[in-house]
């Protein structure tokens, strides 16, 4: 054969093979207990170091967190569990939760738990990651931080029957984690509209919040007042050994809020980092 000819017909299999999707890996979960989900390729990328606090700094939660660490326990423990949804107000430690959760089990139960992240535009694939997670002998949570929907969105139909539906179902191995601000996961004009245009309107709205129903846990979290606020802070304070009087902490605290427009877990958060520096 002509070489010139050899040397396009390479050329041509070397362009295909790169166009071509990247395989999907059924490698063990090995080397990490955290992996980051990437949709666009069908990789789980490894997180050598999990971002989060100790699940002893949340406070204000203790409901919440009793529940949470209780469902992980069981499921790390080879036992069923229950999909988890925590909704509620911004910066009240949701997915905070979720991350010390499966780190204080995992310190229990060394490597018990593999944590993979999913975001929210990855939705559509996640079919695909439950395929891989189905051939593995280890205990997965997908986790998925900020969910909701807007109008026009149908990715909570396929998610729908990822949960609870669908003929293969969920693998037994994987539970499905998620943190939303909205108690339905979508905005409320989004089941007005539905309710107005619908033959059964009824139907209609069942229909859109029904997502929640696969969420076997489904636990609200509030706003904190000023007290659980001022604990929230003498936390952190504690934690970071900060060099300040109980009294000049909490009116600084205080203070912070107030520019803020509101109290929560993360402006406290962000208060000590900011008393840290100027202490320093």
């Amino acid at each position: 054969m002509d070489a010139v000819l050899i040397e396009k017909l390479e050329r041509i299999a070397n362009a295909l093979e790169r166009l071509a999707p990247a395989p999907t890996s059924s490698a063990p979960l090995t080397g990490s207990d955290a992996f980051m989900w990437q949709g666009s390729t069908a990789l789980l990328r490894p997180v050598n170091k999990v971002q989060g606090v100790d699940l002893f700094l949340l406070r204000g939660i203790d409901r919440q967190t009793r529940l949470v660490l209780e469902n992980t326990r069981h499921f790390a423990c080879g036992h069923k569990g229950n999909n988890v949804m925590l909704w509620g107000a911004r910066g009240m430690g949701k997915s905070s939760l979720v991350k010390a959760c499966f780190a204080e089990v995992n310190r229990e139960h060394p490597h018990a738990l593999v944590l993979i992240e999913i975001q929210r535009d990855d939705l559509s694939t996640l079919p695909r990651l439950l395929d891989i997670l189905r051939a593995q002998s280890r205990r997965c949570i997908v986790f998925c931080d900020d969910l909701s929907f807007e109008t026009q969105d149908a990715d909570y139909k396929s998610l729908k029957s990822v949960l609870d539906g669908g003929i293969m179902g969920r693998p037994e191995n994987v539970l499905f984690y998620a943190t939303s601000n909205r108690r339905h996961l979508m905005p409320r004009d989004m089941t007005e509209n539905e309710s107005g245009s619908a033959i059964n309107p009824q139907e209609a709205v069942e229909e859109k919040v029904s997502l929640s129903d696969r969420f076997g846990l489904w636990i609200g979290v509030h706003g904190c007042n000023q007290e659980t606020y001022l604990s929230i802070v003498d936390g952190y304070a504690t934690h970071q050994n900060l060099g300040i009087s109980q009294e000049a902490l909490h009116r600084h605290a205080l203070e912070w809020a107030m520019e803020r427009g509101g109290r929560s877990g993360r402006v406290a958060a962000q208060f000590i980092d900011h008393l840290s520096a100027t202490l320093g």
